[in-house]
C-alpha cells in the first residue's frame, strides 16, 4: 500500500471514531437528562425507578395537606382516584396550588416510599390540566 492511501485510510479511522464517540457521548448525555412521567398507580406498583429522578402526576387528595414543622416542609397526598402517594415537598409552592388541583411534581422516591419532590407545578388555570396527568387519570376511570 501506498504511504498516501496509508495515510488516508489512518486519517478516515480516526474520523470514524471521532464520530461514534461523539454520538455515543450525546447519547449518554441524552439518556441521563430524560426525565419519565409516572402515575401514582405505577407509583405504588413498584415501576417507578427508586434512585432515578422522574415525575409524579395526579390530584392533590382533600384534606391531607399538613405543614408539620415551622419551616417550609408540606406533606400530602397526590392520588389517580385509584391509589395514593405522600408526597414531601420543603419550598414555597406555587399561588395556584391547594386541594383537589392537578399536580405535576419532579423529584425521587425515598427508602420510606415518600416521593420527596424538588418541584411542584400547579396547573395555571381550571380548564387546563398537563396531557400526562390527564391521560394517568382516564386510565383507572376506562379500567372500571
Amino acid at each position: 500500500m501506498k504511504p498516501h492511501r496509508k495515510q488516508r485510510l489512518i486519517l478516515i479511522s480516526l474520523m470514524l471514531i471521532g464520530i461514534g464517540l461523539a454520538a455515543t457521548f450525546a447519547l449518554k448525555a441524552f439518556n441521563e437528562n430524560l426525565m419519565y412521567f409516572f402515575s401514582t398507580t405505577d407509583v405504588v406498583d413498584g415501576k417507578a425507578p427508586k434512585d432515578a429522578l422522574f415525575r409524579l402526576g395526579g390530584m392533590v387528595v382533600k384534606g391531607t395537606v399538613e405543614r408539620p414543622e415551622k419551616d417550609l416542609l408540606v406533606r400530602f397526598k397526590l392520588s389517580d382516584f385509584s391509589k395514593e402517594v405522600t408526597v414531601e415537598y420543603s419550598g414555597i409552592l406555587p399561588d395556584l396550588f391547594r386541594e383537589g388541583q392537578g399536580i405535576v411534581a419532579k423529584g425521587r422516591l425515598d427508602s420510606r416510599g415518600v416521593f420527596v419532590a424538588e418541584e411542584v407545578l400547579a396547573k395555571h388555570d381550571e380548564n387546563y390540566m398537563p396531557p400526562e396527568v390527564a391521560g394517568s387519570l382516564k386510565k383507572p376511570a376506562e379500567a372500571k
